[in-house]
């Protein structure tokens, strides 16, 4: 186990948790808003110098063109969000971000000598939901932790297997434990759950698959995640494959004991939407395990 690592979490990223969250049911919106509060203190509280944010991006910067399968940045900055029409949809105030590009740099190395190609991306990279909305609900603007964006295709076939996105996450873990970048790395996956992107069936949930990921996941069960098939994936619609940074995350923090904060199937987000924390094996917190 890295000492490196001091956090983790797994997190839905609907335009809606920040962009329109009064058309969620009061319930909802206070259960999954209330989690996210939580996992912000518990990131907070495990001071990272860093996180590494897994996800994916919606054409934002790459295109149908030119689609890596997995880019890590290296950047000392990224527009947060990438355009004033993204602070206006996601009502997140546009700033800029700061980067790790020293860890980031540490982790593309590191990919490569593991038989990763990943495709470095350096300044002018701005983030949509996948990236803003969770900064903005975990991270205090006051005090930024520096991100190292990695980001993994799940909008365009071919898209990498979960088998493959589980070995990324070994590698990104071992990468981690041996970088001397930054000393406290917080791994966050940002994405799913069940929900369809720009198509008739918007607003349907599939909460038998967003129960069956969160179920795997609290058991631990990365490599049964990563067994999922892709039919059953795509039955839960196109957004639902962004469950790959779910399992990327997964196995970066292999051995950790994850806890399910808050889930709701929020049709008025569009989303399955779930706030996963993780923790040290043992069941210790982070401040405890020192």
């Amino acid at each position: 186990m890295s000492s490196h690592l001091v956090a983790g979490a797994c997190v839905s990223h609907s335009p809606g948790l920040t962009g329109f969250p009064e058309r969620a049911p009061a319930a909802d919106r206070e259960a999954v808003l209330g989690a996210f509060e939580d996992m912000a203190g518990r990131i907070r509280a495990a001071r990272p110098d860093a996180l590494v944010m897994v996800s994916s991006e919606h054409f934002t910067n790459f295109s149908p063109a030119n689609l890596p399968t997995v880019a890590v940045g290296m950047a000392e900055e990224y527009a947060c969000p990438a355009s004033e029409g993204f602070e206006r949809f996601l009502r997140v105030p546009r700033r800029g971000y700061p980067g790790q590009a020293a860890l980031g740099r540490a982790l593309a190395e590191g990919l490569l000598e593991r038989g990763f190609d990943p495709a470095l991306v350096g300044g002018g990279y701005g983030f949509d939901e996948a990236f803003a909305v969770p900064l903005s609900l975990l991270v205090d603007p006051a005090d930024p932790v520096p991100v190292v964006p990695v980001v993994v295709n799940a909008v365009q076939a071919p898209m990498p297997s979960l088998a493959r996105c589980a070995a990324l996450g070994r590698a990104v873990g071992d990468v981690i434990a041996g970088q001397e970048a930054a000393a406290r790395v917080a791994v966050v996956a940002s994405g799913g759950l069940s929900h369809w992107v720009g198509l008739p069936r918007a607003g349907e949930i599939d909460q038998a698959f967003d129960e069956l990921v969160l179920g795997l996941l609290e058991k631990g069960d990365v490599e049964e995640l990563a067994k999922l098939s892709e039919a059953r994936v795509a039955e839960a619609g196109n957004g639902a494959a962004e469950v790959r940074a779910w399992v990327v995350a997964g196995a970066a923090l292999a051995g950790w004991r994850w806890e399910v904060l808050a889930y709701r199937a929020v049709p008025p987000w569009l989303t399955g939407t779930a706030v996963v924390s993780a923790r040290r094996p043992g069941g210790e917190s982070e401040e405890e395990g020192r």
